[in-house]
């Protein structure tokens, strides 16, 4: 019974893991996927300015490729010419990190992103793990330390 109890448990936190965060508000930055609050928290003073897209069909053309993160809109930040580099990096590499093939779909609160090449912030990587999704093993962020 304790088995059973044990599986059934193991299999629902791995199922609320993979599900849509529909607070997540991403955001894009020089075509790399961030997330509003990182920019808000973490990069106020380097933002030039910013425009914000209330529907993946408001999308301009250079952001369409993002409309699978736009449930909730999605907003484009300008960064300030003399802005440092931000940490980044491309999701195929978490792929690595956990011994995944790196074409394998990695999950960022519960958005599916299949175009491993995407680069995304480093700072929205709060927590990592493996979890099973669709029969498939592949990594699964969060972005919030809630």
């Amino acid at each position: 019974m304790k088995k059973i109890l044990y599986s059934f448990l193991l299999l629902s936190s791995a199922t609320l893991f993979a599900q849509k965060n529909t607070a997540t508000k991403f955001a894009v930055a020089n075509d790399i996927v961030g997330t509003v609050d990182m920019f808000n928290t973490h990069y106020k003073g380097s933002v030039q300015s910013s425009k914000a897209y209330k529907s993946a069909a408001e999308l301009p053309q250079n952001l369409k490729k993002f409309d699978y993160i736009a449930d909730n809109g999605l907003v484009e930040y300008k960064l300030k010419s003399n802005q440092g580099v931000i940490d980044r990096m491309p999701v195929n590499e978490l792929n690595a990190q956990y011994g995944l093939p790196a074409d394998t779909p990695v999950l960022i609160d519960g958005y599916e992103f299949t175009n491993t090449k995407t680069m995304v912030y480093g700072d929205i990587i709060n927590n990592a793990q493996v979890v099973t999704s669709n029969g498939k093993k592949m990594v699964s962020v969060t972005t919030s330390k809630k």
